[in-house]
Parts: C-alpha cells; structure tokens; sequence
C-alpha cells in the first residue's frame, strides 16, 4: 500500500474509534489478568496457610493448586475471549476501513 492510502486510513474516523476501542479492550484484559495474579501472589506472600489449606476435608487438593489451575484456565479463556472479538468485531472494522481508503485513492 502506499503512503497516501496509510494517509487515509490513519485519517477515517472508523480507524480512530477501533484504535480506541481496542486499546481500550486491551488494558482492561490486561489489567484483569495482573490483578489476578498479584493477588494469588499477594495471598501466597501475606496468608500461606490460606493457600495451603485443603479444598475440602481430606481432599490432597489445596486451595492454592484449584485456584491455580482455575487461573490457567481463567487466562486461556481471556486469550479466547480477546481472539474472538479481535476476529470478529475488530477485523470487520478494519476492513471497512481499508477497502474504504481503497476506494478514496481511486
């Protein structure tokens, strides 16, 4: 593509709004998953034994491993849930965008 149609994308109000609006969608999953992991940090730092009790009576697993495990699968979900909209919501904008600075240069 040349400068000029780089040009007039960068200048089409729809390509401001998604820059925008995926940024925004980005810190906010972003901010999500730090929280959650500073906080199971935070829990492990300040309350071990939280951490170190069972699920439940004579289970062999702790809070700490289900909570874990919950949080691997947390973030996997989260990565899914980002690719979903990225394909679909975020995809169908920047192709409006582009096949309209397309038609502008022509």
């Amino acid at each position: 593509m040349s400068s000029a149609v780089y040009a007039r994308i960068r200048e089409n109000p729809k390509f401001q709004e998604l820059v925008v609006r995926r940024s925004r969608y980005s810190w906010f999953l972003s901010t999500l998953v730090v929280a959650i992991f500073y906080g199971f940090v935070m829990v492990v730092a300040f309350d071990p034994k939280l951490i170190g009790s069972p699920v439940a009576e004579g289970s062999m697993w702790t809070i700490g491993v289900a909570f874990g495990l919950c949080m691997f699968i947390g973030f996997w979900l989260l990565t899914a849930l980002y690719v979903h909209k990225a394909n679909g919501e975020f995809d169908a904008i920047s192709q409006e965008v582009v096949r309209a600075a397309w038609k502008e240069g022509k």
